[in-house]
């Protein structure tokens, strides 16, 4: 037994699939087949159970892998641990962040960060909240920028980062526009699009605004992105919500939105830093 067969059992039980554990891998499927063969040989189990379909762990596969985990974080912890005595910031630094904070964020991390910590290597995925959350708790990454309190954050690390207002984006042409302040009683008239389920934000807006009591246009329009949203905003189908980073990103100068700050002092979401205990970040 090795690390190196412990992380072809991990990437298996991951990806469900002996070829995308490969490829991931950087090895052929035969050469990764045939060490988890013989690894099972040499244990005695059966790690996983092939069908033509699907691969699925055994009771004992699936502690065999929690074990396999456990063994190749504290393998990596020792690496980590070297490299720090050079150089305390230097090595790989696995960071996730929701679709809706990453785009308009990471430009003003990414410069300083080299900048300051040139040996760091940082390694970014963009995905939704409920992904990040277990990616963190099978160690995958070291930290992720999400923009939800976890209702159980045991094992997890919270620090928060800051506050952020959110905006009201509507075209140019819409009667809002003339209005001086706007409240929830000037929002409950807006055909508000949210992002498709999955999506914190699309949750926070629907929270904010009362919009699981409401019927009409917003149920017909749902997008993955905010650039989608956006872009249907600037064809008239409606208005939406926006954190105040968005705002900066300079679509309202040639979209035909026009984005306006909210009256409204619990109209904000807060961003918040979540490692596990084991992290080095």
């Amino acid at each position: 037994m090795n690390l190196r067969d412990l992380k072809y059992v991990v990437s298996v039980a991951e990806t469900r699939h002996f070829g995308r554990a490969a490829q991931a891998c950087f090895v052929s499927q035969p050469t990764l087949s045939g060490q988890i063969k013989k690894l099972e040989d040499e244990l005695g189990v059966v790690i996983f159970e092939r069908t033509n379909k699907r691969v699925d762990l055994t009771a004992v596969g699936a502690q065999i892998v929690a074990g396999a985990r456990r063994v190749l974080e504290q393998a990596d912890a020792i690496v980590q641990l070297a490299d720090a005595h050079q150089d305390p910031l230097a090595g790989p630094l696995r960071l996730g962040i929701i679709p809706t904070l990453g785009p308009y964020l990471t430009p003003l991390l990414i410069r300083p960060l080299r900048e300051r910590f040139p040996q760091m290597q940082l390694i970014l995925s963009e995905e939704i909240t409920d992904d990040l959350v277990e990616r963190l708790r099978n160690r995958t990454i070291d930290a992720a920028l999400l923009a939800t309190p976890l209702p159980d954050s045991d094992g997890m690390v919270e620090q928060p980062l800051f506050e952020e207002p959110f905006w009201l984006a509507h075209p140019r042409e819409d009667p809002v526009y003339t209005v001086e302040d706007i409240g929830l009683e000037e929002l409950a008239k807006q055909n508000l699009l949210v992002l498709s389920d999955g999506h914190c934000l699309s949750q926070q807006v629907r929270d904010l605004c009362n919009l699981g009591e409401r019927n009409g246009e917003l149920e017909d329009f749902r997008a993955t992105s905010l650039e989608t949203i956006l872009h249907l905003v600037s064809a008239g189908i409606g208005s939406t919500l926006v954190p105040a980073l968005a705002v900066r990103a300079g679509w309202t100068t040639d979209m035909g939105v026009v984005a306006r700050p909210l009256a409204v002092t619990s109209a904000y979401r807060r961003s918040e830093e979540h490692t596990s205990n084991s992290s080095h970040s």
